[in-house]
């Protein structure tokens, strides 16, 4: 889980390097110009990064399912060989999977205006001023997040069904709201993640057109908030990371939750 866990901050760290420079430069300075490599850059790191974490957030959902359910098989089934392993290959799927984006972006011809309305390079934003009238363009970022975005969701929401039904079994209330508050706070993350770039992403390939301002929402609450609050509910809230945490500011090799036990 420390694994994931370090990943997913990674991942968060990134984005908001990414992204947050360039939003200030634009709000601050109204200086918006960028070049046309940097641009297909920055919308290559965005996309690749959100591969990512939608992956990585099945994983760690399908981690503590494994540890609750089955916790007798955990150290077998997910050690961390294991998960180097499987975030290697989500790293594959997602240049697998963005590559095509940016071979398309660099087909799209800007006619009329190359002035995005945007606070950073978007590539459904990019086709959307283009002049390039083939619908391949959104299809290919709707069938990727359909894809991408769905099979991660179901294996989220069936672990965390699982972890459910496990809960409402345990004796001990504390014990239910433990699991029930871990699982709540999880889902809110994904929730925040996941229902702004699905429907951003999706919507446009399925006809349904959005705003300037909702779909600028949308995307930009998907890509900032959860960064965020994942340290908040991934890392603060963990018992193991508070301690060392505390062992680390204080020099002490014990925290007061450990002298509990």
């Amino acid at each position: 889980m420390f694994i994931s866990i370090g990943t997913l901050a990674v991942i968060d760290l990134v984005t908001s390097t990414n992204l947050i420079p360039k939003m200030m430069t634009l709000l601050l300075t109204n200086f918006s110009t960028v070049p046309y490599n940097f641009c297909l850059l920055q919308m290559y790191i965005i996309l690749h990064l959100e591969v990512l974490e939608t992956l990585l957030l099945a994983l760690m959902a399908v981690d503590r399912y494994i540890a609750v359910v089955h916790p007798l098989r955990y150290p077998s089934l997910v050690s961390n060989k294991v998960i180097w392993v499987v975030v290697l290959l989500f790293n594959a799927v997602g240049i697998m999977f963005i590559t095509p984006f940016v071979m398309f972006a660099k087909e799209l011809r800007f006619c009329h205006t190359n002035v995005l309305p945007y606070c950073f390079c978007d590539y459904s934003t990019m086709v959307r001023v283009a002049c390039n009238e083939d619908p391949k363009y959104l299809i290919l970022i709707s069938t990727v997040a359909a894809i991408l975005g769905g099979v991660p969701l179901i294996l989220i929401l069936f672990s965390y069904g699982r972890i459910a039904q496990v809960a409402l079994r345990i004796s001990s209330t504390d014990g239910k709201r433990k699991v029930f508050s871990t699982c709540l706070t999880h889902l809110l993350v994904v929730e925040l993640f996941y229902i702004p770039l699905l429907t951003s992403y999706i919507f446009p390939g399925a006809g349904v057109q959005l705003s300037d301002e909702a779909y600028n929402t949308m995307v930009i609450v998907g890509n900032i908030v959860p960064p965020m609050m994942n340290p908040l509910i991934y890392s603060f809230r963990n018992k193991e990371i508070k301690n060392s945490i505390y062992r680390l500011f204080t020099g002490t090799r014990t925290s007061p939750d450990m002298d509990k036990h």
